[in-house]
This record gives C-alpha cells, structure tokens and sequence, in this order.
C-alpha cells in the first residue's frame, strides 16, 4: 500500500477533494512522522499538533460542506522568520524565543486563508543570516535526511529537510541570496526563488529588496501549487509584479518553443568549480538538449573582484547587523550568535558612505548579468560549490571567515536576488556517496511562468534522480 506521504501535493488535494482521504487522517500522518524523525533531522522549531488537528478537523467540515479552497486540508510548514498570529516565532533568535505574534504576515496570511493546515514552524538561522541552519533556540541543526552529519544549508534548511524527509508535503521558505535554492539543492528538492515583486514581502520593504518568499517542494507542479496562493500583492507594494496567469496552469501547458539557454559553471570567485557541481550542471544541459533546448556555452558575465566582494561584506553586515541592532535590544545581546555579534560589530564601524558604495557596486555587477540575458531566454549554473558540508564547516576557522565560507560555497545564487529574476533549483544527480547536487535555472524577470514550465519539462522527461533518502520509509 501507498504510505500517504508518497503521494505529492497534487495527488493529496485530488484525494482530498475526492473525499478519499480526510484532513483529519492526513495531518495525523504527517504529525506521526514529525515526532519518530525530527529530533534526528532539526526540520522543526515549534510543532503545534493540537492545533494542527483542530484545524484539519475544521477543514474536513468545510468539505462536507461544499468548500473547495486551493490548499484547503493540507498539511504544510511556515518558516520561522515569518510572523504567524497565535504561533510561537523567534526568527531563529533565543532573545526571541518566547513571542507569539498577534497577526500573521502577509504571505501567511494568503496560506492560511487557502486552507492549509499548519503543523509548525521550520527551523532558521538566526535572521536568517545564514547558508547553515543552526541556532541557540533549537537543540539540533537543520540537517538533509541523505547524510545526518551534514547541514541542509539554510537559511530554509528547516523546511527543505522536512520535505525531503517526509514531515510535511510542502513548505513555505524565502531567499534572500540562495536561501530557497541552496537549502532545495541539498535535500534534492524543488526550490522557487520568485521575480522581485510577484510575492508580497510585507509588511517589511526596502530599496534594495533581495529577500522573497517562495515554495520548497518535491515536484515543479507542487511548487507551482503554493507558488499561486503566495503571489498575492499587497497594497502599497513597492515592486510588484502580477503573474501571468496561474502557474499551475503554465506547468500543464509546458512550453510553446525551444529556448535558448546559457551555460556557465564557474562562481566568478578564486577556486575551480568543483566536479561534482560541473557535473550537475551539464547533466542537466545534456537533458535539456534533449528536449531541443539550445545551451550555450559562456563565461560568468561577472566575477566577484575583491571591490565586489567587499561590497558583498558591506551589504550583508548592515541588512543583518542593523535589523538585529533594532530588534534586539542591547542588554538581550548575550542571546544573540557568535556570529550575529560579530555582524552588529562590523556594521557599528560602517558608514553611510560605505553602505552606498557597497550598493552602487552591486548594482554594477547585477547589471552584468542583466546584460547577458539580451540573447538568451534562461541561464543554466549550478547550485553550489559542493555537495552538502560536514556539521561546524562553516564556523570551525571562527567568525571572521563565516561570509567567505558562505560566498565560497553559495556564490552561484545571489546574483539572481540583486537583479530580481526568477530562479529555481531543481534536483540533478547523486555523488558517488550518494549526495545530493541541484542545477539552478534562472529566468527572463518576471516570467516566472515559463521558468516553471521549462523546469516540469525537465521533470518529465526524467531530467533528475529522484531517489529519497534513507528515512523514507521509515
């Protein structure tokens, strides 16, 4: 018999509409495998059980009475860096580690009156700072189910190991420099970094807005699910973005054309790219010519110079280091990381003029990429430097070389958050030791629509590996 998280999101809301599965039955499943696999994993920071049942009760009766909302009686996990009325939220944060807020965020909000039932908050770095889930709130990393000694990156490494593992069919996740697709590519995911501005980031904004709210998954068409109940504008939205028409449908229809798509293998950083990420990447360029794709080999329009990584450094600590400036105050600071104390002192010696510098000098090298996409519809990269890293790699040479361990390992996707396109990252292969490696593919802005049906056609044609790892079947 087909245990019930094996069936993907789409089946699971088929069988709920159908009435052959009930919320009810569902939820407990999945609340079942939370408790037998998650103290091995740190998928969860707060599981709310009671509530979830309640709330898959309460969606089981507005089934019978005739409702059909998109994710009505699903079961699925809200990062914790988001706001959830009622649910314990700490950001990742001990000083935090108590509050419950009044009122959801806005992206929240459009899950939750879709009917979904929330089962938890998945684990996050502090502030989400991090490509490494570990923090002072919970007891164990975010690690990814195909090797419990190594990090399922971060900062939504809670909600990809939760769907890897089986916890929950679908999670809620954001990016802000690789935060979605990082995360995807170590537990073998789908993993949705939107166009700026086609998911409200409300209420926070910003100028320099790289952070959006997105779907992690284990198929495109998953994905493209929760992907339509997110992409809801808010009132006053400085970039938004209306999508073309529902995602789920895009991924259905597939594609009207070959595209054109470039290659690049190198970060634009010091080191060679490592086989493996090589690897990933053409496999999945031999698979899209497959399907009568052009791929075009071409240099990385722009390489991380030592002005630019400078302006990287600038950039991260005052995001980072000024919000927890602001949220935490100063007698709480005890609370706070090793390495959240180490940006609050590099932002302290930060001037106004270094922070608009470091700015200009990243929309200098966004340009680049922007530039390149003149003839092409798509590019092809990989995900990561490597395959997933050992537990303490990121911190074990001290706080001082944290941003370069995360630029060295993750230098392939914050360029598509500084230009604001759309990116994904989808499975590729397993390594030798059986490890999991995505290839990233990002798209012309705003046309998020076609990067999904580009993404499903891959899918289909058994473009990745989709072996699961060993908790499966547990």
């Amino acid at each position: 018999m087909t245990a019930l998280h094996e069936l993907t999101a789409a089946e699971q809301l088929r069988a709920l509409r159908a009435r052959e599965l009930s919320s009810a039955e569902l939820t407990d499943h999945y609340l079942d495998r939370i408790e037998r696999h998650d103290t091995a994993l740190g998928a969860f920071v707060t599981v709310i059980a009671d509530d979830a049942r309640a709330s898959a009760a309460d969606a089981d009766r507005r089934r019978a009475r005739g409702d059909d909302l998109p994710l009505l009686g699903l079961p699925l996990g809200i990062k914790d860096l988001q706001a959830t009325a009622g649910i314990r939220t700490t950001f990742g944060c001990a000083a935090f580690e108590g509050f419950v807020p009044p009122e959801d965020s806005w992206t929240v909000g459009q899950v939750r009156r879709a009917g979904a039932v929330v089962v938890g908050k998945t684990n996050t770095p502090e502030f989400g700072a991090t490509c490494y889930t570990e923090n002072c709130v919970t007891e164990h990393p975010a690690v990814t189910p195909y090797d419990t000694a190594r990090y399922a990156s971060g900062s939504s490494g809670g909600s990809a190991a939760a769907v890897a593992a089986g916890l929950v069919p679908l999670a809620h996740a954001s990016d802000g420099a690789g935060s979605i697709r990082t995360p995807a590519a170590t537990c073998a995911l789908v993993g949705v970094k939107p166009s700026r501005g086609l998911v409200s980031a409300a209420p926070a904004s910003g100028f320099l807005a790289t952070t959006t709210e997105g779907p992690l998954a284990r198929t495109v068409a998953d994905a493209a699910l929760l992907l339509d109940v997110m992409a809801a504008p808010a009132p006053g939205d400085l970039y938004a973005a209306p999508a073309h028409g529902s995602f789920a449908d895009a991924v259905q229809r597939g594609l009207d054309r070959p595209l054109r798509i470039a290659l690049w293998t190198d970060a634009g950083l010091d080191a060679e790219p490592h086989p493996d990420a090589v690897s990933a990447a053409e496999h999945t360029a031999d698979a899209l010519r497959a399907l009568g794709h052009e791929i075009v080999e071409r240099e990385i329009p722009a390489r991380v110079d030592a002005a630019t990584r400078r302006a990287f450094e600038v950039w991260f600590a005052s995001t980072v280091g000024a919000a927890t400036a602001t949220l935490v105050p100063p007698d709480r600071h005890d609370a706070l990381t090793p390495f959240t104390r180490h940006l609050v002192a590099l932002t302290a010696v930060l001037s106004a003029t270094d922070v608009l510098l470091a700015h200009a000098a990243l929309a200098r090298y966004a340009s680049a990429f922007l530039a390149a996409f003149a003839d092409v519809d798509a590019a092809l990269t990989p995900v990561t430097a490597t395959p997933p890293l050992p537990l303490g790699h990121f911190l074990d040479a001290g706080v001082e070389h944290v941003m370069d361990r995360m630029l060295a390992w993750s230098g392939h996707t914050p360029w598509a958050n500084l230009t604001g396109q759309p990116a994904i990252a989808v499975p590729s292969m397993l390594t030798a030791d059986g490890l999991p490696m995505g290839a990233q593919l990002v798209g012309q802005r705003g046309r998020d629509d076609v990067l999904l049906a580009l993404a499903a056609g891959l899918e289909e044609a058994g473009g990745w590996h989709a072996a699961h790892p060993p908790c499966w079947n547990d």
